[in-house]
Parts: C-alpha cells; sequence; structure tokens
C-alpha cells in the first residue's frame, strides 16, 4: 500500500511538471514578424518597437544588414516580410534596374543632411581654393548640392532637382573644390577639408549631432527631406500582411516619435 501511495504521488508531481512546462511554452507563442534593417537607426528604432509589439502578442524578429542590397533580396525572396533601411527613390531605382517589386507601406522617419565642420568652422570662414567633401552617389549628391546652395556658397539652376551633381553648378559664390567621394568616406575626411555634407546615419556613425555640430542642416519642408522619408517596404502582394500592419502603427505611434526624439537629437526626425 506505502509503495502504491509513493507512485501515486509521483505521478501527481509528473503531472503538475508537466503543467507547468506546457504553460512556459504557451508563453513564447507570439505571431512572429521578421524585419530587415540597417544598423543605425533603423534597427535601434526597431528594438524599440520590439517592445510594445511584445505586449500586443508579437515577436519582431530584427535582422541586421551592412549594405543596401541583401534587405531587399531577402524580402523579394519571402525570406522576410519586410525591410526598413531605404526611401522610396531608392527603392524605385533598385525595382527598375533589377526587376524587383517593392512597395512602400509607410514612411517612418527622415534624416536630415548637415554641413559639418572640417578644418574651418564656419560657412563664413571659406576662402578660395578650400575643399567640401560630399557624397559621389546620385541622391546624395543632388542633397548635399541643394543645402550648399541654400547656405550661398554656390548657385544651382532654377528649379534643381534631386539628379544635380557639381556638373550643373552655375556659379561658386566662393571658389571651393568640390570633392566627391563614396558616401561612407565623407565624415573620414573631415580632419583633411573645410567643411564635410553628411547624411543623418552617417553622421551618427561618426559621433556627429545634427543639432549640435552642424553648421546647417535641412529643413524639415525642404524637397529632399519629403522626399527621402526612409520607409517600410515588402514585396508587391504583402501589402495587408497582418504583422506588417502592426509595426507600422507601433512605428508611427507617438511612443516610438518620442523615443526618435529623445534619443538622436535632431538627426533622425519622425515622418508625420
Amino acid at each position: 500500500m506505502k509503495t502504491l501511495k509513493k507512485l501515486l504521488v509521483l505521478i501527481f508531481i509528473g503531472l503538475l511538471l508537466t503543467g507547468c512546462g506546457a504553460k512556459d511554452t504557451g508563453s513564447d507563442d507570439k505571431k512572429a514578424i521578421t524585419v530587415a534593417a540597417s544598423p543605425v537607426p533603423h534597427a535601434e528604432i526597431l528594438e524599440e518597437a520590439k517592445k510594445i509589439l511584445a505586449e500586443q502578442g508579437y515577436d519582431l524578429q530584427i535582422t541586421v544588414f551592412e549594405d543596401y542590397v541583401q534587405p531587399i533580396e531577402v524580402v523579394e525572396s519571402e525570406e522576410i516580410d519586410c525591410n526598413y533601411f531605404a526611401h522610396t527613390p531608392y527603392l524605385d531605382n533598385y525595382n527598375e534596374t533589377n526587376g524587383a517589386s517593392q512597395v512602400v507601406v509607410a514612411g517612418i522617419h527622415y534624416e536630415p543632411f548637415g554641413i559639418y565642420p572640417g578644418t574651418k568652422s564656419s560657412i563664413a570662414d571659406l576662402e578660395d581654393g578650400d575643399a567640401i567633401a560630399v557624397p559621389n552617389d546620385t541622391t546624395n549628391e543632388a542633397r548635399a548640392l541643394l543645402l550648399l546652395a541654400a547656405n550661398g556658397i554656390i548657385e544651382l539652376p532654377e528649379n534643381a532637382g534631386l539628379t544635380i551633381t557639381k556638373n550643373d553648378i552655375v556659379k561658386y559664390n566662393v571658389d571651393v573644390d568640390i570633392v566627391e567621394l563614396e558616401a561612407a568616406q565623407v565624415a573620414r575626411v573631415i580632419p583633411e577639408v573645410a567643411l564635410v555634407v553628411l547624411n543623418g546615419n552617417y553622421a551618427l556613425e561618426a559621433g556627429l549631432s545634427v543639432g549640435k555640430d552642424s553648421i546647417a542642416f535641412e529643413a524639415a519642408d525642404s524637397l529632399a527631406a519629403e522626399t527621402y522619408v526612409n520607409v517600410v517596404a515588402v514585396k508587391a502582394g504583402n501589402e495587408n500582411n497582418e504583422g506588417v500592419k502592426a509595426l507600422v502603427e507601433v512605428l508611427q505611434s507617438d511612443a516610438i516619435t518620442n523615443f526618435i526624439n529623445d534619443t538622436y537629437d535632431g538627426a533622425v526626425v519622425p515622418f508625420k
């Protein structure tokens, strides 16, 4: 009889332990959302969104890429639900060039270009022969030149758009040398040139704040700011993905707006 009682007790304990295990497994039963992103600021913003989504029953899985091709490829192959790293003109150009089908779901933020000191601390200090480093890709060079023009350093054709290069400069108000470099290299020549023009993510990576360190930066209502909003994108046909919609709602929430404003000091600006 004692043996039987002991056996029953052991069975009861086993059932309790099995029940506890089932509860723990169930606690992890969340709906997955997968997203491809650049490290800064996109992945950082997503990490904050992940906390909010967890409370809503979602598991946001973030895959970080250093380049601007793989985040599209993994979405095109449907390995990942969406990406958050680029602006619409870049995605449109990629679609046209590579036969992809990226579709914008929503705009989240923009990263204003800024003019930063190199060997000169202000625009007024510029002299003939000084060099100003700008990114050399079409999109970013145009933004840099528009910002230099807005601050009186150069003059551009009337209604200059977002495909201009330094060959389109009409007049140099100061006879500077515009040095075109790959975007990631611009910050590295700060000690060697009078000024540099950087976009938000490269400024952040260089430890620079557009609010504290830049001499001038793009206005919120500028053509560039409105055009180059960083977006969440999906493969065509997946626009109604429930998880992506939930992600966008959180990324556009007041909580994430406040996080961006508190964290990036103007280098990243929520798009509303």
